[in-house]
């Protein structure tokens, strides 16, 4: 297409050359959730039809994973520098919980009449009676739930997979799912989803965001290396980021020499404890100090206090794998877009660090990356990279939980013997050039009225 920018002018500005940089970048940053986008926009025509998607959420408001990941299936956006069709077509809509004043759902319904069901077995049948959809967006984060005696959120992923599952069933037909985040809360649940998956032959995919950001600077590890020890870092609370950093973690150390073998055991640490640990050896204060070097550009003088933001208390995921391999998840600081990684390899003292930047608008854009994976996961019907990253990350978040019942002690895992082969997904990650174009100076669209025109 010789001029990208054509589909974004409208009729009132086609003749004056066009929409700004500014105002171009606003529209595909945004997601252009105000009017549908033509199929055949930004790709060249294909013999078979788009996918037809059914998106389940838990609810959907301003910033929360529903609308973030729902922009980017609604309209173009970029990735890799690239505006990019989303390839499927969101056909209906399930929302568990409609909160006043905040729900988002009637905006969507309207901007691209989109039909809201009542249940997710109606949503997929679109109305009728049989499975309807090529694929269905399952979104089970935020919203009003209550906890588990450990802090656990009882978040309805495993009730949504089991009632998308028994429409499937019903109708003699199985197509591609996605999970956002991690399986279930309870680790019998998560590997019932995996097995039942594996059963009726459903493409399965699940996981997080953060391995998907841009690595900064650009670290990748050659496969079959020998990982001694690994350290990733967040900056927020436990269990919601926890998981995020054990799947960044994976991401990374998954392609070691011999490939996953599954965590032996786990413990945590908080508060002094922490850091005694790390005068005992028991994890690398370097790595913590490389890891926080690469995001800040500086080392810290006291990983106990990040210059600028609260003084938070710290914990710690001490992880043991079958395989020897030691690796640690620390909370430093309060910040919700700290994602840092470090390691060392083959014996070598050297130490290879990286951080991961989600772009502007905080978190937002980091869902580009992730929704481009799911749309290939359902055109494709193959996840990117492994589901058993996502069940082994749900079992060793699982038996954290657990740990914190007993701290400084550790927990014999011998349920997590889950070996698996890495895929290689570069192709899915954001590797930067979007960062060159949409810039902080690009403001952040306010809401599901003016993504397509802020």
């Amino acid at each position: 297409m010789s001029d990208p920018t054509r589909l974004f002018r409208s009729p009132s500005t086609s003749n004056q050359g066009g929409f700004s940089r500014r105002h171009m970048l606003q529209t595909i940053a945004g997601g252009a959730i105000a009017a549908p986008l033509a199929a055949t926009a930004w790709a060249a025509p294909v013999a078979k039809p788009r996918p037809r998607v059914a998106a389940i959420y838990t609810h959907c408001t301003y910033r929360s994973h529903a609308h973030v990941i729902l922009e980017n299936f609604l309209g173009p956006y970029l990735f890799n520098g690239v505006p990019t069709d989303p390839g499927v077509d969101i056909v209906s809509i399930y929302a568990d919980q409609r909160p006043e004043k905040q729900d988002m759902t009637p905006a969507l319904s309207k901007a691209y009449k989109l039909p809201v069901f009542e249940t997710i077995n109606d949503a997929l049948c679109v109305g009728g009676k049989t499975l309807a959809v090529d694929a269905v967006l399952s979104i089970g984060e935020h919203g009003n739930y209550p906890r588990t005696e450990l802090g656990q959120v009882k978040y309805p992923r495993k009730r949504f997979f089991d009632e998308i599952v028994a429409t499937m069933k019903r109708s003699g037909r199985f197509v591609p799912v996605f999970n956002d985040k991690h399986l279930s809360y309870r680790w019998d649940w998560a590997l019932e989803m995996y097995q039942t998956a594996k059963k009726y032959k459903i493409p399965f995919m699940a996981g997080s965001s953060v391995p998907l950001a841009t690595r900064r600077p650009n670290l990748e590890l050659p496969p079959g290396q020998v990982i001694a020890e690994a350290i990733s870092i967040h900056g927020g609370p436990l269990e919601s980021y926890d998981f995020h950093g054990l799947e960044l973690l994976q991401s990374m150390i998954e392609a070691r020499r011999g490939g996953e073998t599954g965590v032996a055991s786990v413990e945590f640490l908080s508060g002094e404890a922490v850091w005694k640990a790390a005068q005992q050896g028991r994890w690398s204060i370097e790595l913590a100090h490389a890891a926080m070097k690469a995001e800040l550009g500086k080392p810290l003088e006291d990983l106990r206090t990040v210059p600028g933001e609260p003084k938070r208390p710290v914990h710690a995921l001490l992880i043991t794998y079958r395989d020897g391999t030691r690796a640690t998840i620390l909370r430093i600081g309060q910040d919700s877009t700290r994602w840092n990684f470090a390691c060392r390899m083959n014996g070598k003292p050297s130490i290879h660090s990286t951080a991961f930047y989600v772009g502007p608008w905080d978190n937002r854009n980091l869902f580009k990356a992730l929704s481009h994976s799911i749309q290939h996961h359902f055109t494709t019907r193959r996840s990117p990279y492994p589901v058993e990253r996502t069940l082994l990350v749900t079992g060793t978040l699982e038996a954290v939980m657990r740990a914190t019942r007993q701290p400084s002690k550790p927990l014999a895992t011998p349920e997590l013997g889950i070996a698996y082969q890495p895929a290689d997904f570069r192709a899915m990650r954001e590797m930067g050039a979007t960062w060159t174009l949409l810039t902080p100076d690009v403001p952040q669209p306010p809401g599901v009225h003016k993504l397509n025109h802020p």
